[in-house]
């Protein structure tokens, strides 16, 4: 059984997806020219991936001067959204308490984030209860 295209970015997807995120619009030789910083690439491979991402709907592309101006279509929080949605799903049987558990259990999280996660928690309950009060009072 063929199995569906993903709609998920792949890791090179992702690559040039926060590259686009943290300049805003730019032409193939703007992006090529940041992930050379990072590791070699052909230019040539970055333009099959934006073509490739272009058909997932992660990008689109205008006429520019000199080309095409890419921005990306995928927001970053639709991407961390979808790509841990993916992993709890996948990994930890859609519990997201089993993720957190992992996380604490392989001491992954510091003290610090530790608290956040705390405050974060509490901040939930409070919002919860607001609106179920809010709702109780229609």
């Amino acid at each position: 059984m063929a199995r569906r295209p993903s709609k998920q970015p792949t890791d090179g997807e992702l690559e040039i997806l926060k590259v686009l995120w943290e300049q805003g619009a730019s032409g193939l030789g703007r992006i090529h020219a940041t992930l050379q910083e990072q590791r070699p690439i052909a230019a040539t491979t970055v333009a099959t991936v934006l073509k490739m991402m272009l058909d997932k709907d992660l990008v689109e592309r205008e006429d520019g001067p000199k080309g095409y101006l890419w921005r990306a279509r995928l927001s970053r929080t639709q991407a961390v959204s979808g790509l841990i949605g993916k992993l709890v799903d996948h990994v930890f049987d859609g519990s997201a308490r089993r993720l957190v558990a992992h996380l604490i259990e392989q001491g992954q999280l510091d003290a610090r984030e530790r608290d956040e996660l705390r405050d974060l928690l509490e901040s939930s309950k409070k919002q919860a209860a607001t609106k179920r009060k809010k709702g109780s009072n229609r």
